[in-house]
């Protein structure tokens, strides 16, 4: 990835999450550096309007950073990458912190709460698990 395009998506990320959620947290956490990170988007008119970033961890992987620009909402990019980043997964158990709002919005690739909701930067979250070849359909 070229590196506007890498400061777009990293600007969208922040922009979300610690701009408009007020949420100041360590976005830069080191994990987009992971060799076997891929970092999913959708772009036009050189502006990166969804990400999703997708991780290993162990034999199992992990979604996150799932962000649509303000003017991008209502779309379906994010739920496209979803579904691409579920897909690549190719098989594994998948796991994501969801906030706890958007739990729902997870259920639609096949994703269920696994565990008790916790704070995180300050917003209820959920734990939730699916598997690759039982969300990718939805």
């Amino acid at each position: 990835m070229d590196p506007v395009t890498l400061y777009r998506l990293l600007q969208l990320r922040v922009d979300v999450f610690v701009v408009e959620q007020e949420c100041p947290y360590p976005e830069l956490d080191g994990r987009d550096l992971e060799p076997d990170a891929l970092l999913l988007w959708f772009e036009a008119a050189g502006e990166v309007l969804a990400t999703v970033r997708l991780l290993h961890d162990g034999d199992e992987r992990r979604i996150g950073r799932v962000a649509t620009s303000r003017a991008a909402r209502g779309r379906g990019l994010a739920a496209d990458l979803m579904r691409e980043a579920v897909r690549l997964a190719g098989g594994r158990t998948v796991r994501l912190d969801a906030q706890a709002h958007l739990q729902y919005w997870y259920a639609r690739f096949g994703f269920a709460v696994s565990g008790a909701e916790f704070l995180e930067d300050g917003i209820p979250h959920v734990p939730m698990v699916g598997r690759a070849a039982d969300s990718a359909a939805r």
